[in-house]
């Protein structure tokens, strides 16, 4: 099909096809990678045999790349060691070049001096490739090997190993890639795991299944932005989607990468598609925007899970650089609010937003169900909710299967960001359960049990594309999942006593703790002499309180009897005639001694206004669309007439209180109501079992008398 058949497709809804309708069988590549690494045996721990095959198998990726004009651009340097390197990149046909006469196979032809000529060999890359394997400490690594006698044998191995483009297209080689990871480090963080490419495939095709028009225009500049690159998985099968349906497009690549390793992988793959090594960063997202002045197309990303930004778990400067990034509000990467210390997958959703073109910029990011409720009405988590669900920025949040990633088994969520919704689509948010479409692997890698075949991204992009309700695609007002926090209270009526329960009760409650604390003597003694000077100011206050407390105990205790006060004025009055204390601590005392009761006086303030029992307060949540006084009609006056509701909103306080919130509870849309068994089939079930439990265990006696 033309771009331009493909320009006049319905809406451009990309469905049917895909590039890669065969499947990909690598398992010979990836075994035979694997057996390299057992030559490692003795000088390596089987955990640490990536650290040389993954930087092998990127060298005899360039070295294939290159194999076709190595000769030419050898040429053109030896009559010139000062030519120019971009005209040796132009030579090469890539943004990267080696200029040593050695390769992986001439280095076995001298054994002796091996190492001095690999290391040779590196030297001769252009500076880009260089710095991957300076980053990968390939120097130390060769030292290692030529000592532990088995740097020959990895050199040879390598050097027939076919990994040339024409061979192993960037889809093929991140799949080589992928198992690699998979074996080398499934014992890495649950939150550090390598993407699919079946996960990433779907990603990118619902990504791309609509509000793309403009992607088919002939010699169309397409931006495409992951901040968490890892091996740059999604941006090379993000290029190839596009350059497969717009061979004339310009696909530009921009990554972020924290880990080393990762950041290699991907960035070799970058210099393979010609990409700007400059737009592949090694970098801390968190501390820096690295392209603050490009605007994206595309965002696509699979954030780290459960990674804090803050505390001491968290990288060196990360927190700091998040709190001054928030600081800018609005104007910075997450001005809309930081969710808790230990997770930043919101912090990355709202980098992700900044990042989109303002007037066409989607993504396509991984979450797992934390951001979809974490968070009470005024967290960060929350009011990040609302900010998307105001500004109509979610256009779908898709359910994936468990079991998809090498190192963990858990529940994730897709979500599809937009700045420039269909009509039909605006001011709504699709929801899909996707959790059950998939094909289970023949053979688990790690936690991957399950894939997303082509016959599953179909259907799951069909459910997205289509836009119609169903049992699997749920269709709502953004409005219904903002909701409103309403505090609901009782009349202060109380009864007082003097009895064992209530003074038990009292102490409690603390009504004594100024005079006299006995947990916090406690605590204070154990410290010892390293108490400080204002803590043994207290502490010796409190013993010198130690009298009253016991007095006013004593007294109490003395004046035990069955007479219930209705109101607090008698009472009061009666604690004032028995207590040597002064009038606040006698208040606070019957406060103590005090319980609710519905046939006490209702207490009203010096206005007359009726005065509200703190203790009964309770939260509702409430829609956001729903009139608060139908609501109490329907879910608390039925149960407590008397109850009263409170808007406690502040905007204009120091420290802001915020009642208006936002949650996605994702799973309670789909949940479907199961009806239990009845009594008399789960009575016979029982009886059932109580029979053959029965008889084993006379069959068993039986069988121990005989003998």
């Amino acid at each position: 099909m033309s771009i331009l058949d493909k320009k006049q497709m319905s809406e451009n809804k990309i469905l049917d096809t895909m590039w890669d309708d065969n499947p990909i069988d690598i398992t010979q590549e990836a075994n035979f990678i694997w057996s390299i690494a057992n030559k490692l045996r003795g000088s390596y721990m089987p955990d640490k045999y990536g650290d040389v095959v993954i930087p092998m198998t990127i060298l005899r990726r360039f070295e294939c790349a290159l194999e076709a004009t190595k000769q030419a651009v050898l040429k053109a340097y030896q009559s010139n060691p000062n030519y120019p390197s971009k005209a040796l990149c132009k030579i090469a046909g890539f943004s990267f070049y080696n200029t040593s006469e050695y390769d992986l196979k001439e280095l076995c032809n001298d054994s002796k001096h091996i190492a001095a000529n690999f290391k040779n060999y590196i030297s001769g890359f252009s500076a880009n490739v260089k710095d991957i394997f300076a980053e990968l400490e390939m120097d130390k690594h060769i030292d290692k090997m030529e000592k532990d006698g088995c740097l020959y044998s990895v050199v040879e191995a390598f050097s027939v190993l076919d990994l040339s483009i024409k061979t192993y297209d960037s889809i093929k080689m991140g799949y080589i890639f992928e198992n690699l990871i998979g074996r080398f480090y499934q014992n890495v963080d649950a939150g550090q795991f390598y993407t699919g490419r079946d996960i990433i495939k779907l990603l990118v095709e619902i990504l791309m299944a609509e509000g793309c028009d403009d992607i088919f225009d002939s010699h169309k500049v397409i931006t495409v932005l992951d901040q968490a690159c890892g091996t740059g998985g999604m941006l090379s099968t993000a290029y190839t989607y596009i350059k497969h349906y717009n061979p004339t497009a310009e696909v530009k690549l921009f990554g972020q990468e924290f880990m080393g390793q990762s950041y290699a992988v991907g960035l070799a793959e970058m210099l393979i598609k010609n990409q700007d090594s400059d737009n592949f960063r090694h970098v801390d997202t968190f501390k820096t925007d690295c392209f603050a002045d490009t605007k994206m197309r595309f965002v696509i990303e699979n954030p780290p899970f459960g990674t804090p930004w803050s505390g001491k778990d968290a990288k060196d400067g990360q927190e700091q650089a998040v709190r001054d990034e928030y600081a800018k509000g609005e104007t910075g990467r997450w001005g809309h609010g930081l969710p808790s210390g230990g997770d930043s997958q919101m912090i990355f959703l709202q980098s992700a937003v900044d990042k989109m073109d303002d007037f066409c910029g989607r993504a396509a990011i991984i979450e797992n169900g934390s951001p979809l409720f974490n968070g009470d009405t005024a967290s960060g988590e929350s009011q990040i909710r609302r900010w998307l669900l105001e500004s109509d920025l979610i256009e779908a949040i898709i359910a994936l299967p468990t079991d998809l990633f090498y190192n963990t088994g858990i529940q994730t969520y897709v979500w599809i960001l937009s700045k420039n919704k269909k009509k039909e689509r605006k001011g709504k948010i699709q929801l899909i359960n996707a959790a059950e479409i998939y094909h289970k692997l023949r053979k688990a890698v790690g936690n991957k049990k399950n894939e997303i075949t082509r016959e599953d991204r179909k259907r799951i992009t069909h459910l997205y594309a289509d836009f119609v309700p169903s049992d699997l695609c749920k269709i709502y007002d953004n409005t219904e999942f903002l909701y409103k926090e309403y505090a609901v209270m009782q009349p202060l009526q109380r009864s007082y006593a003097i009895t064992e329960e209530r003074i038990e009760q009292m102490l409690m409650k603390g009504a004594l703790s100024s005079v006299y604390d006995e947990a916090k003597i406690a605590d204070y003694e154990s410290q010892g002499v390293a108490l400080a000077d204002k803590d043994k100011k207290r502490y010796e206050e409190m013993l010198e309180r130690k009298p009253l407390y016991e007095d006013i105990l004593q007294t109490l205790k003395e004046h035990i009897s069955d007479k219930v006060y209705k109101e607090p004025e008698s009472f009061i009055k009666y604690l004032s005639g028995i207590l040597s204390c002064d009038k606040k601590l006698t208040e606070r005392i019957a406060d103590g001694l005090s319980e609710m009761d519905k046939t006490a006086e209702i207490q009203r303030d010096k206005k007359g206004n009726i005065i509200y029992d703190k203790e009964t307060r309770d939260t509702e949540i409430v829609k956001y669309t729903e009139d608060i006084e139908t609501y109490m009609a329907r879910e608390v006056l039925p149960y407590v007439p008397d109850a009263k509701w409170f808007w406690e909103e502040n905007l204009g306080a120091k420290k802001l209180v915020i009642k208006i919130g936002a949650e996605i509870p994702f799973t309670r849309y789909f949940y479907k109501y199961t009806q239990p068994e009845k009594s008399e089939v789960l009575e016979g079930k029982f009886l059932t079992l109580e029979k053959s439990v029965s008889e084993r265990i006379k069959a068993l006696f039986a069988v121990k008398g005989e003998e």
